[in-house]
């Protein structure tokens, strides 16, 4: 297996586990894609993935109804993608993804729990070089073997295949996503979710003590309205 199973495995349990939090990101998905594209799925291929990725959530129909026509009114604001590139404790590289609609809050939070866990919020380019920004689209297994999904999916983009307890998964490049899609969706795969995973080239090992202080910082900025993901380069158990 390569490199995007190891980063699924040692995630999955790591992914949210507050309902409110999730549907909270995923609201702005949606707010963010019908400000691009429309409110049409049919016509808006983002707006499409945040509601698929939605239903595999669970988020009940009206919610996601409801956040399309907020998304409508010319009075919501719309939600701006941040990119933090920091250092935590012992060198651990920090991307923290946000949607935003109040830039200076986020930054000055974002800052805050940097220094207050002796780490440091560096600059644009100083972190993101580290890691692979790839897409995922995770389909129904049923009738589907890995292997020749795999080698028919090459020429658009997809670079790993696997299956898990959940389906199976494709693993391509971040700018492969629309092209992935289209062919998906053209074979009629159904899609049960999507997403875009920034994924650490090498890993580093710390202690228990150690990964313990680092990975307090991780909870404190997850917590945070604002944030959408944080991705690091330490190594974690997948057990």
């Amino acid at each position: 297996m390569g490199r995007a199973f190891e980063f699924r495995k040692a995630r999955k349990m790591k992914r949210w586990s507050a309902m409110a939090k999730t549907f909270t990101r995923i609201g702005k998905d949606i707010v963010m894609a019908v400000k691009e594209g429309g409110p049409d799925p049919d016509n808006n291929s983002r707006l499409r993935a945040v509601i698929q990725n939605a239903k595999a959530a669970n988020m009940p129909k009206d919610n996601v109804e409801r956040a399309i026509k907020k998304a409508t009114d010319k009075n919501t604001e719309n939600y701006k993608e941040v990119l933090f590139e920091g250092y935590a404790p012992y060198g651990i590289a920090l991307l923290v993804e946000t949607a935003t609609n109040n830039n200076n809050r986020t930054v000055a939070n974002v800052r805050s729990y940097f220094n207050k866990a002796n780490g440091n919020l560096g600059t644009s380019g100083s972190v993101e070089f580290m890691f692979d920004r790839t897409c995922n689209f995770r389909i129904n297994p049923e009738g589907i073997d890995p292997e020749e999904l795999e080698l028919e999916f090459i020429d658009f983009g997809v670079e790993e295949v696997f299956a898990d307890d959940d389906g199976i998964l494709l693993y391509g490049p971040f700018e492969n996503f629309g092209s992935i899609q289209k062919e998906l969706e053209n074979r009629n795969f159904e899609i049960l979710s999507s997403g875009f995973e920034r994924i650490p080239q090498t890993l580093t090992k710390l202690s228990a003590e150690q990964a313990e202080e680092v990975e307090k910082l991780i909870e404190k900025i997850e917590e945070d309205d604002d944030v959408q993901n944080v991705y690091h380069n330490m190594e974690t158990s997948s057990d």
